[in-house]
């Protein structure tokens, strides 16, 4: 089994030398203790999915500690968050710094204890499935923003990107790269092992209700959340579907990119949209099985915004950044036209606003960023370069702050 280099290693390793705690947070599967495993071979290991460790941590915590001394990795910590008390005790009676490494994937009691026990003596990290940068060898490790500092120190690493469709088929868990695993019997245990054991027992409710769940949010993934919808065909209550959405989004499954909200904006829709994070999981689940298939169909261009928006989060959290209050979208009636207007993405950054389109287009037009102009109402922000992210083959100048990119710029 082949082991493919994780492009947030540098960071970790720094935040070991700096923090007593360090936390990795992130879906089941994405790599978290196989990082740690490579990377930090020196930390004695406890995995909190063992139920006699458990309840060893629980009931017997000076005992747990002396069969498992610092440097010390807990995996799934959340299923025993009794623990971090302890843990608490231990970092501030010490100087050390890296004493635990800790990770888990249900942030939704994760990030309760470590509020409750840990707050300011934790480092929280976030693991996202392989990105194209990872499965393709390529260091550059910045988020992406289309400044032209970015772009030029980007271009010294381009790599074309072969075979994309069976890679958005395929999906981003590292497994289904190390081993030549099947693809259906991947992702039917994925379902079944982790989410149906993992994420329902969060949710409670039957398996065949929690599937329907589950096919019904991927079957709208790069699309505005409607919760009534969704609770119509799934046969439970709106407010049902919200918790549910929740603890999906707080597992690492799915991702609520949220409107920009400015005052000069009057007539912007309010709405997040849902994305999957891994679109090999969502087209699992909506019986896409084929990368052919799946190019020609109907949900084509969600599924390649869904995978777009994917790469973009994952060139943040590969950085060690926090993109929650960085990327949005906008969808209104705030230029003057007829019907409603969309910007696919808005990344802000030092109060520039750059406005990015993702279209499933080799030939992109001038007028795709039409919407653009609509961000000049933001007085106290300035807009940026406009971006087209795009099946090009080479990056594309279509207007003086416009461009079209190739996506091996993410």
């Amino acid at each position: 089994m082949s082991y493919i280099e994780r492009a947030i290693t540098s960071v970790l390793k720094n935040r070991v030398l700096t923090s007593k705690c360090m936390l990795i947070t992130g879906a089941r599967q994405v790599g978290k203790s196989t990082l740690v495993k490579h990377e930090f071979s020196e930390y004695n290991r406890a995995n909190f999915d063992d139920r006699l460790t458990r309840l060893q941590a629980k009931e017997e915590p000076k005992l747990f500690f002396m069969n498992n001394p610092c440097p010390l990795f807990i995996d799934e910590v959340q299923k025993e968050n009794s623990i971090l008390e302890d843990i608490k005790i231990k970092v501030d009676e010490s100087d050390e710094r890296g004493m635990f490494i800790l990770s888990g994937s249900q942030k939704l009691e994760l990030m309760k204890g470590m509020s409750e026990s840990l707050a300011g003596r934790v480092s929280i990290t976030e693991l996202s499935g392989l990105s194209l940068r990872e499965i393709n060898g390529i260091k550059f490790n910045r988020h992406f923003v289309p400044t032209e500092e970015y772009l030029n120190e980007r271009e010294k690493e381009l790599k074309s990107y072969h075979d994309l469709w069976k890679i958005i088929h395929k999906g981003s868990y590292p497994e289904l790269y190390d081993v030549e695993r099947d693809w259906q019997d991947y992702y039917s245990s994925y379902v079944s092992t982790y989410l149906e054991r993992d994420v329902n027992e969060l949710i409670s409710t039957d398996s065949i209700t929690f599937t329907k769940f589950l096919t019904a949010v991927a079957a709208r993934t790069g699309e505005m959340l409607n919760y009534a919808n969704i609770a119509s065909e799934v046969g439970v209550s709106e407010p049902t579907i919200k918790t549910w959405i929740s603890i999906l989004e707080r597992t690492g499954i799915v991702f609520l990119l949220q409107p920009y909200s400015a005052n000069a904006l009057k007539r912007a829709i309010k709405t997040p949209k849902i994305y999957f994070r891994d679109t090999g999981l969502a087209c699992y689940l909506t019986r896409w099985l084929t990368a052919d298939a799946l190019k020609c169909s109907a949900v084509a261009g969600n599924m390649f915004e869904t995978f777009i928006v994917s790469e973009i989060l994952k060139s943040y959290t590969n950085e060690g950044k926090d993109y929650k209050f960085n990327i949005s979208y906008y969808r209104g009636k705030d230029k003057n036209t007829s019907g409603e207007n969309e910007i696919d993405l808005i990344i802000e950054e030092d109060g520039i606003l750059y406005p990015v389109e993702i279209k499933m287009s080799g030939n992109p037009k001038a007028n795709m960023g039409a919407t653009n102009p609509v961000l000049d109402k933001i007085k106290e922000k300035s807009r940026g370069m406009g971006v087209i992210l795009c099946l090009i083959d080479k990056k594309t100048y279509l207007r003086e702050n416009l461009v079209a990119l190739p996506i091996e710029y993410i």
